[in-house]
């Protein structure tokens, strides 16, 4: 009888996990460990090792996955900037006068951080030092408003921009063009990033919609766990600073999302977008520069336009005077906006700001990106040691056909989310069982939101919730570890609402990818 080694070497990852080591040497660790034990049992082949550089090359030649960095930087500086307190504190204003109010406010800046940044930790974080403390000091139940901040954080995995949803992107267009390969297609079509950033539109907004009713009827119902804020302490908000707050991430959501929607730019190109328009939103909020910052803005808009609509080749022997003309104005557009650049980032040094920036834009870069190079690795060990025709043949063999298949698989990535992060899950774990479920009928791009709203709640399933240790460590002292785990709760089957919501009406997820592409 032969070890199953593929088994073992799962469940000494869970084990690895579960002491605490760190996970990208526990992927690694393990992976290298049973491949020599494999290989010394003849379960395993040692040249298999030799497509790791190939793998490690792959990922850092990956066009999609350059959009990471400058996302995660675009996030970055929208927090260490406060953008994201003047709309908590805008919102508490607006929404906190009824019962459940300053849930909802919380929520809702939640979905606005999400479509402008996509930081899960940064979002988290920012509303656990700003939102929770409020909540608490208007007596909301502890449970509730620690389950309210880390689910409101989440949102910035299911709503693009997001993380989740370029490494998605990238594993899922590989086995869509695995699954046409093995049927003999020529032409093969791939899946892009835009497709999965609308297809996420509505299902993110469905969860939004969902913690709202949620809170709106736990409000109603339980005044005294969500109570509104009294009249005399809460000052009525204006227009004008509703507008204020609002409209410039909004600017920067559709700046970047339309972008990339409308097919102009591509993920990365669009990134780029998202990190200048940061930097100039940071330079309105931290000086007396807002009209500089506009006008660099509105220069690199007008720029982008010209330089779609009439490009300039300067270089060219027929350049007519009506070219040196535009050419002059695109270098007067350049200086303007490069002045604004500089000044924002002036003023973020001057702020003690930039430094703390780039570093956090550094360390959390380097953990997604060794996460995914780890978990390539672990994959490969894991595929060698035969698990790829071990979950094959369970996946084919589920009683029920195509629908007990995904049924399957959703519920052991459920199960998965509760001890491993959505990267190695995504990395390791999808990769064998898509091909699978489309080969048996499935629409990849709606089997992908399926996927990605189930990798979301991983965020808030205990015990390795990365949300929940995000505000783990900000939390006030008198907010205890079981008050966050059972504020969650609420909002997981929420989630799973959420899901059976997207399983049952398909066109939920497609509707927008057709209409756009």
């Amino acid at each position: 009888m032969t070890l199953p080694l593929d088994l073992l070497l799962v469940a000494a990852l869970i084990l690895g996990i579960l002491i605490g080591y760190p996970v990208s040497f526990t992927l690694a660790g393990l992976a290298t460990l049973f491949a020599f034990f494999g290989w010394m049992v003849g379960a395993f082949d040692l040249r298999l090792l030799g497509a790791l550089a190939q793998r490690a090359f792959g990922l850092i030649t990956n066009d999609v996955l350059i959009a990471i960095p400058l996302f995660v930087f675009m996030g970055i500086v929208l927090e260490k900037s406060r953008i994201a307190e003047d709309l908590l504190q805008t919102m508490g204003r607006l929404f906190g006068r009824m019962r459940g109010g300053l849930g909802i406010s919380v929520v809702v800046v939640g979905a606005l951080l999400a479509a402008s940044t996509g930081i899960v930790g940064a979002t988290v974080v920012a509303m656990g030092l700003i939102a929770l403390p409020t909540m608490l000091r208007y007596r909301y139940q502890p449970a509730l408003a620690s389950g309210i901040v880390c689910t409101a954080g989440t949102l910035g995995q299911i709503i693009p921009p997001s993380t989740l949803l370029i490494i998605l992107a990238d594993v899922m267009s590989n086995a869509y063009q695995q699954v046409q390969t093995s049927r003999g297609q020529f032409s093969i079509e791939t899946l892009s990033v835009g497709q999965l950033f609308a297809a996420a539109m509505m299902p993110g907004l469905l969860l939004v919609a969902l913690y709202i009713l949620y809170l709106v009827i736990r409000g109603r119902l339980s005044p005294h766990v969500a109570p509104a804020m009294s009249g005399e302490d809460v000052k009525p908000v204006t227009v004008a600073e509703v507008a204020s707050a609002v409209v410039p991430p909004i600017v920067l959501i559709v700046a970047v999302l339309g972008s990339i929607l409308a097919g102009i730019a591509t993920p990365s190109e669009a990134a780029s977008v998202g990190a200048v328009g940061a930097l100039l939103l940071a330079g309105a909020r931290l000086g007396k520069s807002k009209p500089l910052m506009i006008a660099g803005a509105l220069a690199l808009v007008i720029l982008a336009l010209v330089a779609g609509l009439a490009p300039v080749r300067l270089q060219r022997s027929d350049v007519g005077p009506g070219e040196w003309v535009v050419g002059g104005l695109c270098l007067a557009l350049v200086a303007v906006g490069s002045v604004a650049l500089f000044k924002a980032l002036q003023l973020m040094g001057v702020n003690k700001l930039l430094k703390p920036t780039l570093t956090a834009t550094m360390t959390i870069t380097s953990m997604i990106f060794a996460t995914i190079l780890t978990a390539g690795f672990f994959a490969l060990v894991f595929i060698g040691l035969g698990a790829e025709d071990r979950i094959a043949w369970i996946v084919t063999n589920m009683p029920g056909g195509a629908t007990g298949a995904l049924l399957f698989c959703m519920a052991l990535i459920f199960l998965l989310g509760f001890v491993l992060d959505f990267v190695e899950i995504t990395i390791i774990l999808l990769p064998l069982v898509t091909p699978i479920l489309i080969l048996m009928g499935h629409d990849p791009i709606w089997l992908s939101i399926l996927f990605a709203l189930n990798l979301q709640t991983s965020f808030l399933t205990p015990p390795f919730g990365f949300s929940l240790f995000y505000l783990r460590g900000v939390a006030p002292p008198e907010v205890s570890t079981g008050q966050i785990y059972q504020g969650v709760f609420p909002f997981i089957a929420l989630n799973v609402a959420g899901i059976l919501l997207v399983w049952m009406f398909p066109h939920v997820a497609t509707y927008l990818p057709k209409l756009l592409f």
